[in-house]
């Protein structure tokens, strides 16, 4: 096996002994950690043992753990020291507290950054983690990181004791363990993420911290992690507080939308064949699909496509750049019908069909041929708010087709969308979606360092009865002008909006 084989079958990143110098002096003079033992688990090749021999002064005993022979052969020879033992072990079985009966203990190191579903060995037992079912298991939502679950299992073992925990993840890992941690009610006396370049350190593009917690025999504070940066760790540069299974995140608190969304945000049409199914429109109404082939299709099944990228303006009417065959109204459904309405569509898609048989996703075993996910009725609603999971900034954008209504406008999987019926009602909930005040909140409550800053489970909790309670009329006016739009808002629109929310909500709470 290659040593890059190697590094993928372990998510192996070793750490630089020059940066577990900068972790181990950070715990030492800026948190006054002195410990009589450390325990670095999935050890590598030592470099924390090393910086921890050298650093800490009190050390009496360093035990590192580790499955590969080989770096435990090379920790060996790196930290020759009557102090040391080396492990050769699996750290998924191996117990832990067991190994260590006294108090003042520093589990330190740099677990695999990897998820279960990227390795095939020095992995716990696979299993559905989170307890997810339905179609979030078999997405891969139930994929976890390995990391995570080895940090939850230290927690696990040494729960109410005085044992500190420092270890390099990534930063979505740390807000996912603090979540458990205020789930579970764990005794903590405080907890930290101190950021660092990862790209510096690990030549990889994540963002990381070291995520510090001071478990305690008694005390509870489990409900705020203060963010530092390696670089300046007098400074804290955020706070961010869990509350109710809920993250949020700010210096200065903002005002509170938090609720369960009365209007229900969709993710848009999945299909996991773009070159076959995104096509470019020429002026003499022919396509080019994603592999440069001219083809002559019928409208019917052909809709605008909102690819993520393309949420940059407020209101977004024709134009459209790309278009996706849509081939079912609901999920499951059978596809067979389009033969009869559009058979030069029926047999573009058959002379397709090894590519979509192909398709790695299990989402689509069973399902009849050409599925596709993220289709129902609110699909094909003729005026959607939509907004893009990636960018950094969210513009709510009101999209339509406004040359032909029949053929709404679809998102793409990275892109979620309110469906309406009444285009004054989408552009009224758009402008409160921009509107500053829910801005800051949806901002307090997504994470910037996030693959995508905003999904449906962030937007979801964005209450729209609790923001049209507070913000009038008159913000909607000045954010039309911020967003260079004509001013057309008034307040029979707006009225139709939150009788609108008012209604959804009713019929929501009757189901």
């Amino acid at each position: 096996m290659s040593g890059n084989e190697l590094k993928r079958e372990f998510g192996d990143y070793q750490t630089p002994l020059e940066f577990s110098d900068i972790v181990c002096d950070y715990l030492k003079n800026y948190l006054k950690i002195n410990p009589d033992v450390i325990v670095e688990p999935t050890a590598g090749i030592g470099n924390f043992i090393n910086s921890s021999l050298r650093i800490f002064s009190n050390l009496k005993k360093a035990y590192g753990i580790e499955i590969n022979l080989e770096y435990c052969d090379i920790c060996r020879e790196n930290n020759r020291d009557d102090r040391v033992e080396i492990i050769n072990d699996n750290f998924f079985t191996y117990d832990t507290k067991a190994l260590v009966k006294r108090n003042n203990l520093l589990v330190i190191g740099n677990p695999p950054w990897a998820t279960n579903s990227d390795l095939n060995f020095n992995l716990p037992k696979k299993m559905n983690f989170k307890g997810l079912s339905g179609t979030d298991a078999i997405t891969g939502a139930s994929n976890f990181d390995i990391c995570e679950y080895m940090i939850l299992k230290l927690i696990e073992e040494f729960s109410n004791t005085n044992t500190m925990i420092a270890m390099l993840c990534k930063t979505s890992v740390a807000r996912n363990i603090l979540m458990e941690l205020n789930r579970n009610e764990t005794n903590t006396e405080y907890v930290k993420m101190i950021e660092f370049n990862a790209n510096k350190v690990f030549g990889i593009s994540a963002a990381a911290c070291l995520f510090i917690i001071q478990l305690s025999s008694s005390k509870k504070n489990y409900a705020v992690c203060e963010v530092m940066d390696i670089v300046n760790p007098d400074i804290v540069k955020d706070i961010i507080r869990c509350k109710d299974g809920f993250l949020t995140s700010g210096l200065i608190e903002v005002e509170n939308f938090e609720g369960e969304c009365e209007l229900v945000w969709r993710q848009g049409v999945k299909h996991d064949c773009s070159k076959i199914m995104e096509l470019t429109k020429k002026t003499d109404g022919t396509y080019i699909n994603g592999n440069k082939e001219l083809i002559e299709l019928e409208n019917t099944f052909v809709f605008p496509l909102m690819k993520s990228s393309f949420f940059k303006s407020p209101v977004i009417k024709d134009n459209f750049k790309k278009y996706v065959i849509v081939t079912q109204k609901k999920a499951r459904q059978e596809t067979k019908y389009i033969e009869t309405q559009a058979i030069k569509t029926w047999d573009y898609l058959n002379s397709n069909k090894e590519l979509f048989d192909n398709r790695k996703s299990s989402i689509y075993n069973g399902a009849p041929a050409f599925s596709m996910f993220g289709v129902g009725d609110y699909s094909y609603a003729p005026y959607k708010v939509g907004v893009s999971g990636f960018y950094k900034k969210a513009l709510f954008c009101l999209v339509y087709n406004d040359g032909d209504i029949e053929h709404p406008v679809m998102g793409d999987d990275t892109s979620y969308f309110l469906a309406f019926n009444d285009k004054d009602t989408a552009y009224a909930c758009m402008l409160l979606l921009n509107c500053k005040r829910v801005q800051d909140f949806l901002f307090s409550i997504s994470f910037q360092d996030a693959k995508r800053p905003y999904t449906k489970k962030v937007l979801a909790r964005i209450s729209l009865r609790k923001c049209a309670d507070v913000i009038g009329i008159g913000e909607l006016k000045e954010i039309e002008k911020e967003l260079k739009l004509d001013s057309i808002i008034t307040d029979d629109m707006y009225n139709k909006l939150k009788s609108y929310i008012s209604i959804y909500q009713i019929n929501l709470n009757n189901e």
